[in-house]
């Protein structure tokens, strides 16, 4: 079977090299991602915290430093106080 110069499917998990998790890093790098925060070191009060974020979909929660945060999301802070 001859398959050079064929469009191919498969998964990032499958990839053996580079590292899948940097194929992924590069690939998604600059995707917007929205959620919930959980807590804030320092009580978000300096520029220099960070935000503990609860995202849908991702079984831990990210830490962000709070000065790249934007939103809030429209469609998720609606009603939500």
């Amino acid at each position: 079977m001859n398959i050079r110069n064929e469009w191919v499917s498969f998964k990032i998990g499958d990839i053996y090299f580079p590292d899948p998790q940097q194929v992924a890093f590069e690939r998604h790098k600059d995707d917007l991602l929205d959620g919930k925060v959980a807590d804030l070191s320092d009580h978000g009060l300096l520029k220099e915290v960070f935000a503990v974020v609860e995202v849908e979909g991702i079984e831990q929660p990210v830490i962000v430093p709070v000065d790249r945060l934007s939103g809030p999301a429209p469609e998720m802070s609606a009603g939500e106080e």
